[in-house]
């Protein structure tokens, strides 16, 4: 039998009429889709006036999606632990910084964003907490220059505390940014090759080259800012931030796998991966 010749799908006792084949590019499809869309756009515009006219309060929808709450953790995350950090912390006699606890989750954070919405939405996120940061740089500059009122008695220690933050902010951002898109080019690279397999190699891998960067730069920069004046504390704060950072990135992978896979069923991942 032919192609001409075969039965419609769904045709035999009871099936719905099947409705005949109009080409896309005939006169008839072209007059009637441009008067639908004519209606529409007049349908749109009277909706328009109507409101502007009964002065109606208008609201754009917002897309129920975690990733701007993500996005806001993870910029949080980086304005604290640039604060914490300069303080200098020594613990059983290891050398590190008062962020040693929190920056690590944005890490975290970093690698669910890079493993649901993938690298140009986890870039734009990281660039968002560089301007975030950069602007809490410039307050902190403009804060410690004004004059303070004759009540206030914390001047000095005002600024002993945020008037190392331009530099630790320096330091901050450098490495937070070659870290974060490292970690994020990274992990989506290799996504690319093992796909939906193997989620802990490309998180464990990821963070190894993100952290290491991180780190390095971070310490190189902000180590005269915390009182680090020798080349042994110097390499004890690099190993001791790489290895702290990573090995939380180790303990808390359960977590993270949690995480990673509530966010996916949140934002329809598997639905679109099923439909791709």
């Amino acid at each position: 039998m032919t192609n001409s010749e075969s039965p419609a799908h769904g045709s035999g006792p009871g099936a719905a009429a099947t409705p005949a084949f109009t080409p896309t590019n005939s006169p008839r499809t072209d007059k009637t889709s441009t008067a639908a869309g004519a209606a529409a756009k007049a349908g749109s515009a009277s909706k328009y006036v109507d409101a502007i006219e009964a002065d109606a309060p208008r609201h754009v929808p917002v897309q129920r999606s975690m990733y701007p709450i993500l996005v806001g953790i993870f910029t949080g995350i980086l304005l604290i632990s640039n604060i914490t950090a300069t303080k200098g912390v020594e613990l059983f006699g290891l050398v590190t910084d008062g962020a040693f606890f929190l920056f690590p989750l944005s890490y975290i954070i970093g690698d669910v964003l890079s493993e649901v919405y993938g690298f140009r939405a986890t870039r734009r996120a990281v660039y968002t907490g560089f301007a975030v940061l950069a602007i809490g740089m410039a307050s902190f500059f403009i804060a410690i220059n004004l004059p303070p009122a004759g009540f206030y008695e914390n001047q000095e220690a005002f600024e002993t505390v945020l008037g190392t933050v331009p530099q630790l902010v320096l330091a901050g951002l450098a490495g937070y940014l070659v870290g974060q898109l490292l970690n994020a080019w990274s992990l989506t690279a290799i996504k690319r090759r093992t796909g939906e397999k193997s989620l802990w190699m490309r998180l464990i891998g990821s963070t190894v080259v993100g952290e290491f960067a991180d780190t390095l730069i971070f310490c190189s920069i902000a180590a005269s800012a915390i009182g680090i004046s020798t080349w042994g504390d110097f390499i004890n704060f690099v190993i001791v931030g790489f290895l702290w950072k990573t090995g939380v990135e180790v303990v808390v992978l359960p977590v993270t796998y949690q995480v990673i896979a509530w966010v996916k069923k949140r934002e329809g991942y598997y639905d679109v991966s099923a439909a791709a």
